[in-house]
This record gives C-alpha cells, sequence and structure tokens, in this order.
C-alpha cells in the first residue's frame, strides 16, 4: 500500500498540536499564574484532538484494508 506524498490528517494533527503549543506559551505570558485554567482546558483540547484524529487514521485505514481484500478477492475469482 503506497503512501500518499500529503497526508491531511497528518498536516492537522501537526498544526492542531502546534497550534495548543503557541497558546499555552501565549496564556503564560499574558496571563502569567491565572493562565493555568485555561492551559489545562487547552491541554485538554488538544489530547481530543489527537485522540480524533488517530480515530480517523485507524478508520480510513481500515477501510482501505478492507477494499483491497475485495479487489483481490474478486481477482482470485475471476
Amino acid at each position: 500500500m503506497l503512501q500518499p506524498a500529503f497526508d491531511m490528517l497528518r498536516a492537522l494533527a501537526i498544526g492542531s498540536q502546534a497550534l495548543g503549543l503557541v497558546l499555552i506559551i501565549t496564556l503564560e505570558t499574558v496571563l502569567g499564574d491565572a493562565a493555568r485554567p485555561w492551559q489545562g482546558v487547552v491541554l485538554a483540547a488538544m489530547i481530543s484532538t489527537a485522540l480524533t484524529i488517530a480515530l480517523l487514521r485507524l478508520y480510513r485505514r481500515n477501510r482501505l484494508r478492507k477494499q483491497q481484500a475485495q479487489r483481490s478477492a474478486e481477482h482470485e475469482d475471476v
């Protein structure tokens, strides 16, 4: 199975983690110690986004495997 040159889900994962890191640092800079609860919210959002993307990647990979299995089964029947 060939890997595509550009994987949108991978780019989304990297971008969301980078944005979360920048937001956490910015909150610390602007709010100081008052940023702690907001940093927790950002961290929770980062984790939930990462888990969602991981599930989407797993779903897509399994769907492609199923399609390949169906194609190979069709070729064997012929």
